[in-house]
C-alpha cells in the first residue's frame, strides 16, 4: 500500500477514535424545566358566629358557648351573625335563652334567641298574644295519647262529661264527648319542655298548652264541667294553620250503654 494512503487511513482512524471518545464523555442535555403551575386563588372567607357546644332549648347562653368560625364568603347563610356586621355579638348575646335547640357548629341567628331580661323561660318563649295554660292529665298517659305527646307536638282537646238531664230521662248514664279546640301546640308535659336524650315517651300530671285568651277561658270552663283528653295530631295535620274551636254545628258523641253514637247538636 502506498505511503500516502496509509497516512490518510491513519488520520481517519485517529479522527474516529477522537470522535468516539468525545461522544462517550459528553453529558446528556438537561431535562426541560417543568411548566410553572398557577396557584389557585385563595377562597375568601367571613367569620360567622356558631355554637361551640350543643345548646338545648331553654339553655341560658354564655360567651364561652359561642365561637367565630371562618365560612366561605359566597355561601354564608342569610340571616346569620357575622363578625364584620356585629363584632361584639358574642358578648351581646351572653345571657340570652335558646328559643330552639342549636347544635354545635351551627350558625346562630337572632330569631332563635330570646332576651329574657329577667323573665321566666316560659313567658320568654310565648309568642305575642298567646297564653300558657296547664290542664290536668293522667300521669300514666291515659288522657295524653299513652304518653307519646311531646313538647312542640300539636293536639286536639276533647272534653267528656256526663249529661245529667239525658241520664235522668233515659234512666242510664249518658256520657258526651266533643272536640273543643283543635291544632293546639303543647309547650310542656309536666316540667319537661323538650325531648331529652332521645326520650320518646313523656308523662306528667299536667300539660301546658299555648292558646289565645279566648281559648284559655274555654279550657278553664271545660276542666270544671268535665274531663279533658288530648288527641295527638299527625305531623302533616299539625302544619295546618289556625286553631279555632270546632263549629257549633258539629256532632256530639254520646255514649249510652257503652255504645258511642254521634248525634247532631240541639
Amino acid at each position: 500500500m502506498k505511503p500516502a494512503r496509509l497516512v490518510i487511513l491513519g488520520v481517519a482512524l485517529a479522527a474516529g477514535v477522537a470522535a468516539a471518545y468525545l461522544a462517550a464523555g459528553r453529558k446528556p442535555p438537561p431535562a426541560p424545566a417543568p411548566e410553572p403551575v398557577a396557584a389557585e386563588p385563595a377562597v375568601k372567607t367571613e367569620e360567622v358566629l356558631v355554637a361551640a357546644v350543643d345548646l338545648p332549648m331553654g339553655n341560658s347562653i354564655k360567651a364561652d358557648d359561642l365561637r367565630w368560625q371562618a365560612w366561605p364568603e359566597d355561601s354564608v347563610p342569610k340571616g346569620v351573625i357575622t363578625r364584620a356586621a356585629e363584632p361584639g355579638a358574642m358578648e351581646a348575646i351572653s345571657g340570652a335563652i335558646a328559643r330552639t335547640a342549636i347544635l354545635a357548629g351551627e350558625p346562630v341567628r337572632h330569631e332563635r334567641l330570646i332576651k329574657a331580661d329577667g323573665s321566666g323561660f316560659m313567658s320568654a318563649i310565648l309568642p305575642a298574644g298567646k297564653r300558657a295554660i296547664a290542664i290536668s292529665i293522667d300521669n300514666r298517659g291515659a288522657s295524653s295519647a299513652g304518653g307519646f305527646i311531646l313538647p312542640n307536638d300539636h293536639v286536639d282537646v276533647i272534653r267528656t262529661w256526663r249529661d245529667e238531664e239525658a241520664s235522668k230521662q233515659q234512666g242510664v248514664d249518658v256520657t258526651v264527648a266533643e272536640t273543643i279546640l283543635t291544632n293546639i301546640r303543647v309547650l310542656a308535659i309536666g316540667q319537661t319542655v323538650q325531648e331529652k336524650d332521645g326520650e320518646k315517651v313523656v308523662t306528667g300530671e299536667t300539660a301546658t298548652l299555648e292558646v289565645d285568651p279566648a281559648q284559655a277561658e274555654v279550657l278553664t270552663l271545660a276542666q270544671k264541667v268535665g274531663q279533658i283528653s288530648l288527641a295527638l295530631r299527625s305531623l302533616a295535620d299539625a302544619n295546618d294553620t289556625g286553631s279555632a274551636p270546632p263549629s257549633d254545628d258539629g256532632p256530639l258523641t254520646i255514649v249510652r250503654f257503652g255504645v258511642p253514637v254521634q248525634t247532631p247538636r240541639r
